[in-house]
């Protein structure tokens, strides 16, 4: 099976793309994840052209198809509340900004989670998205917009595949597809280990041709908590097995998976991170074997 397997990296405004695919090479991805910025304001660096044609040749050299690479819109986007007009606008504008980013740097797909309707409710959060997602996508973009299904956590909307299919058919763009979280999917009450059964379901409303993105993360909650708390993988509430069978799924094999997961911590009880755990969890993956002395080795190895 061709796995298509990375993680989350940085993009810092020295470096750059480049920066990028050199901290995903070293954990042995052949595709990756990053934010053009932090994902918590809207300070964003000028786009270097130089790094970028440096970056996709050392893609090419590497074997990384950059179709496959990702960009994660950030947080502070939300699409469902337009209580206040003037933030509704500027998160439509903003993620216009960002779109147009990509498309600079040369990135097919965005993920975006749709956002929290705040009070407003569900059914005016889902239209507000719908409107915005059309002011966003009125013309014919080289880079798509991923809808990231979400855990369900305090007035998040995009929690189940109705709230997505109400999404994607009202739009109704080419541009529009969907990004799956594990994490997110548990949390929000899909049983990962009947896993091919959400996918028939799925495939039947929205059509599994719209996922362009999955999310792999444990969950350190169980199914249907809604609290969306990402955990390494296997040492979560869905597990290893569960997690390796959503990444070897036949059905989602030129689907690029990233992952998410937590910085391994000083201690079970620190907050202090250490080292991201992308690397190794990548190599158990790709050996569909569970180190359970993951975490502790790699605390042994960096404290």
């Amino acid at each position: 099976m061709n796995l298509i397997i990375g993680s989350h990296v940085s993009f810092n405004k020295n470096d750059q793309l480049l920066g990028s695919v050199k901290e995903a090479l070293s954990y042995n991805s052949n595709t990756f994840m990053f934010y053009t910025g932090a994902p918590q304001n809207t300070n964003r660096c000028e786009i270097d052209v130089n790094k970028t044609i440096l970056a996709d040749e050392l893609m090419k050299k590497n074997g990384i198809n950059k179709d496959n690479v990702i960009v994660h819109a950030p947080y502070i986007i939300n699409l469902a509340n337009d209580a206040k007009k003037e933030n509704y606008d500027f998160a439509i504008n903003f993620l216009k900004q960002e779109l147009n980013r990509c498309e600079t740097l040369g990135i097919k797909n965005i993920v975006l989670h749709p956002g929290s309707h705040v009070g407003l409710g569900e059914e005016k959060a889902l239209d507000n998205i719908i409107y915005a997602l059309k002011q966003i996508l009125d013309k014919k973009r080289y880079t798509n917009i991923l809808i990231e299904t979400m855990a369900g956590k305090g007035s998040e909307v995009g929690k189940n595949i109705d709230e997505i299919k109400y999404i994607i058919d009202n739009v109704n763009s080419d541009n529009l597809g969907v990004c799956l979280d594990t994490c997110h999917l548990s949390d929000s009450g899909t049983d990962i280990n009947d896993f091919n059964s959400y996918l028939d379901l799925f495939d039947e409303k929205v059509g599994i041709n719209k996922i362009g993105c999955i999310h792999i993360n444990d969950s350190m909650n169980e199914i249907g908590s809604h609290k969306d708390r990402h955990a390494n993988i296997g040492f979560g509430k869905i597990g290893f097995e569960a997690l390796i069978n959503v990444i070897y799924n036949e059905r989602l094999e030129n689907i690029p998976k990233i992952l998410e997961t937590p910085y391994v911590t000083k201690d079970d009880n620190s907050k202090e991170r250490l080292y991201p755990p992308y690397k190794e969890e990548i190599q158990m993956i790709r050996k569909k074997e569970f180190n359970d002395k993951l975490i502790e080795e790699i605390r042994n190895k960096n404290n």
